[in-house]
C-alpha cells in the first residue's frame, strides 16, 4: 500500500502498449471489412455469414485482450464461457414469440 491507501496494480505479464495497439487495430481493420461488405453489393446470405463470423472473432479478442481474459487464470475462463453460451442461449427463448408478432395485423 502507498502512503494515501491505495494499492498499486500492475498489469499482466505480457500485457504492453503495443499489444493493445496492435489488437486495436485489428479491429479497426476487421470494422472497415464490415462497413465495406455493405459497400460493395455482396449477396445477403454470404454477408450475413461474413459479417458473423467477424463479429465473433471480434468479441473474442475484446474478451481476450480489453476484458483480460487471456491473462486470467484458465479456470476462470472455463467458468464464464459456458455461463456466456447459457446466456446467449436463453435470449432464443423469445424467439417464438417474435416470429409470432411478424403474422399479427399492425
Amino acid at each position: 500500500m502507498s502512503a494515501h491507501g491505495h494499492t498499486e496494480q500492475h498489469a499482466p505479464e505480457g500485457a504492453t502498449t503495443k499489444l493493445f495497439l496492435m489488437v486495436w487495430i485489428g479491429l479497426l481493420a476487421l470494422t472497415l471489412i464490415e462497413v465495406l461488405l455493405a459497400y460493395l453489393q455482396t449477396p445477403l446470405l454470404i454477408m450475413l455469414v461474413v459479417l458473423i463470423g467477424l463479429s465473433t472473432i471480434k468479441a473474442a479478442m475484446i474478451i481476450a485482450y480489453f476484458m483480460h481474459m487471456k491473462f486470467e487464470k484458465f479456470s476462470l475462463a472455463v467458468t464464464l464461457f459456458p455461463m456466456t453460451v447459457f446466456c446467449i442461449l436463453m435470449m432464443f427463448v423469445v424467439v417464438p414469440d417474435a416470429m409470432r408478432s411478424l403474422s399479427m395485423r399492425p
